[in-house]
């Protein structure tokens, strides 16, 4: 009966995870795939746990410390996941995400340590040319691209980490990339190297592959910042789906397998439409570092600028309630001010003036893939009201008022016009299609990929300068006063 509730278990933990991540593509339906996808987890977890015997008939045993781990992580998990603001969601995005392809790059160094147990370096020089001829050298490239993918996705997250939440700071020198060539040729070249010659010192290669996948995956993420970042958590995402996979490999674990499988490919497939959306390819975003410190200081792309306009909260409430259309833009700066319930009260307010009100959504807004899409969605906002760049730049000639809410680089008029700038080339929100544009920001500074907005400067732009929070309540009490 083991024999057949333990595959049967992994079965419907591999379908639930397909299940789940169909209903995670559309907000409505969002929720319950998380749900429906970590209650297969669940099944999988206790059915190894409890039916799980090996090759001798023994259980898994260790019920102590698996539990004792099990019920530390969900206690820390559970707390940091609720009292995460949204604005911290990315780095929170990128810790878990880092965790993962800890937990990938572990599997990969216990299942070395199990295969070279009570081998030391006098053993294998005396049985070099049998070791390892009982070793299974797929099994055993696998531990080491396991060991490789999780290494550099570990690192690679934590700098991401620490970059998101402003610990860490774009650092780059001259040549780095190609140091991080010669890195990644290195350790091809060793791991080919100990797969195909096996060597006496095996072990030591092994540990030295590791050094160098974790030096890499820090210098990989290093340099990368402003609106590249949701690309490199989403590539990184899928390398911690990639080394999952692996170990599904290793353990021969259906439901590891897929769920490894589909977050790799998932993460794969994000990457590219993010890098589609920014019209650049993956390799730029790599080797380009948008958005990153340039040399020389300043930001590049940058030039003289004229003068901005500001105007006043009562003239934008009632341009605002006269206007037949309005699209607001999205952006970090809503997320950082927590001002997503405000803003869905001044949709609310606005249509009950019979104004036409929708969301205009960048790919790449904020600080990772979908950020706006679930700012909006926690305040209820209707999915329908989130239009996607090409449908919202279909309605901005028609809209009277576009009201910009922290966004920067995705409504930068340099991406169609400035052969110079870094962004150039760039797909952006056309806002200056509408009647008017009105900006809010803190200051003048530039977003986060440091690169001056011309559209600041612009004639039918106006600046509404303040924190969005404060800002929206004030324009709702203005327009409720009407």
């Amino acid at each position: 009966m083991q024999n057949i509730l333990l595959p049967l278990s992994y079965l419907i933990g591999s379908i639930t995870f397909i299940i789940g991540l169909k209903m995670l593509s559309h907000p409505d339906s969002a929720r319950k795939g998380n749900l429906v996808a970590a209650a297969g987890m669940v099944i999988a977890i206790f059915a190894t746990i409890f039916l799980y015997h090996n090759e001798n008939g023994e259980p898994l045993g260790n019920y102590l410390w698996i539990f004792a781990g099990l019920i530390i992580g969900t206690i820390v998990g559970t707390l940091a996941a609720k009292k995460v603001q949204m604005t911290a969601m990315p780095e929170m995005v990128s810790l878990f995400n880092g965790m993962g392809g800890a937990c990938a790059m572990l599997i990969s160094i216990i299942e070395f340590k199990h295969l070279t147990h009570g081998l030391d370096a006098e053993v294998m020089e005396e049985s070099a040319g049998q070791f390892f001829t009982t070793i299974q050298t797929g099994m055993f490239i696998t531990i080491v691209l396991g060991m490789i993918i999780g290494g550099v996705s570990f690192a690679g997250s934590i700098i991401a980490w620490g970059k998101l939440n402003g610990k860490i700071k774009d650092r780059s020198f001259n040549g780095q990339h190609i140091v991080n060539i010669l890195l990644l040729l290195v350790i091809a070249a060793l791991t080919v190297y100990m797969i195909t010659f096996r060597p006496v010192t095996t072990i030591t290669f092994f540990y030295a592959i590791l050094a160098i996948a974790l030096l890499y995956g820090v210098l990989f993420v290093l340099p990368i910042g402003g609106a590249d970042m949701p690309v490199v958590i989403s590539l990184l995402n899928s390398f911690t789906g990639v080394a999952a996979a692996f170990g599904g490999f290793l353990y021969n674990n259906p439901v590891m397998l897929t769920g490894g499988i589909l977050v790799g490919s998932a993460g794969t497939i994000l990457t590219i439409l993010m890098c589609n959306a920014m019209n650049r390819s993956l390799k730029n975003v790599l080797i380009g570092s948008f958005g990153g410190n340039k040399a020389g200081g300043g930001a590049a792309g940058s030039k003289e600028q004229g003068h901005y306009k500001e105007i006043s909260m009562n003239d934008t409430a009632t341009l605002m309630a006269y206007a037949q259309k309005v699209v607001i833009i999205p952006g970090y700066g809503l997320a950082v001010a927590q001002a997503q319930h405000i803003c869905h009260e001044l949709e609310k307010t606005l249509e009950d003036k019979g104004v036409d009100v929708f969301y205009g959504i960048h790919p790449v807004a904020g600080r990772m893939p979908g950020h706006m899409n679930v700012l909006l969605a926690e305040a209820d906002v209707p999915y329908e009201k989130l239009l996607e760049m090409e449908d919202a730049n279909e309605q901005m000639s028609s809209a009277n008022v576009v009201l910009i809410l922290g966004a920067n680089d995705v409504v930068n008029p340099a991406a169609n016009e400035d052969p110079s700038s870094p962004i150039y080339g760039m797909p952006i929100l056309e806002v200056e299609k509408a009647e008017h544009v009105i900006v809010n920001k803190r200051s003048m500074k530039p977003g986060y990929a440091g690169i001056e907005n011309e559209l600041f400067f612009r004639p039918k732009t106006s600046m509404l300068f303040g924190d969005a929070k404060k800002v929206l309540q004030d324009l709702v009490a203005e327009l409720k006063g009407m």
